[in-house]
């Protein structure tokens, strides 16, 4: 699971990285638009697999007060 998310992570870091520099979104590109269902799907499982991904944080802060 976890890299799933981080997978898909890269994915939502590199899409926005396309949007902030060239000012074009390859995901509504590719999936017909910033509204279409599978854009907003795509949208809704990067955002959850960043959430995902934040945990790592914590994880690691519990594994670091355990040693």
């Amino acid at each position: 699971m976890d890299t799933i998310a981080l997978i898909l992570s890269v994915i939502g870091c590199l899409n926005w990285g396309l949007i902030g520099i060239f000012q074009f979104d390859l995901v509504a590109w590719l999936f017909g638009g910033q509204g279409s269902l599978f854009s907003r799907l795509v949208y809704t499982v990067v955002g959850l697999a960043g959430i995902w991904c934040a945990t790592f944080l914590l994880r690691r802060h519990a594994l670091a007060g355990q040693e």
